[in-house]
């Protein structure tokens, strides 16, 4: 009996690792995507239905905002390749249950090597068709 126990928590335990890493590994794309300005692969990605909001953080207080997927993707595919960006995770954080993810994303955002502000992401992600999708987009900017 504590054979089987053992081999059952072995299991659950390389299932659970295995659907971390390819959450991890979507989110690994979506950044890769991201530094190379490629919106189509950010959207392979991404639900068509992609949600984003912000809060911005100064001392004037937090400023909650909204943007469109469709911005989103514009914005990112005209960033001159004149400036150097580059967003720095710190770390993962990732849940899984079924087919949904949370992943947990602090990081440090640079331009032109600068420090630009600082915060965290937080990706919602559902797995259709055994592919994870990012479906929401939450993050923090602190200066």
């Amino acid at each position: 009996m504590k054979k089987v126990f053992i081999l059952v928590l072995v299991f659950f335990c390389q299932f659970s690792f295995a659907q971390e890493s390819e959450v991890q590994q979507t989110i690994g794309i979506f950044f890769q995507a991201f530094h190379q300005r490629d919106s189509t692969a950010l959207k392979k990605v991404c639900s068509e239905n992609l949600v984003l909001h912000s809060i911005s953080e100064s001392e004037k207080g937090a400023k909650f905002s909204v943007e469109k997927a469709s911005n989103f993707y514009k914005s990112i595919a005209s960033i001159p390749l004149s400036i150097k960006f580059e967003e720095k995770i710190l770390g993962f954080k990732v849940q899984v249950d079924g087919t949904m993810a949370h992943v947990w994303t602090p990081y440090e955002f640079y331009v032109n090597d600068k420090l630009s502000h600082s915060g965290v992401n937080s990706f919602q992600l559902y797995k259709e068709n055994d592919v994870w999708k990012v479906v929401y987009i939450l993050d923090t900017r602190r200066k």
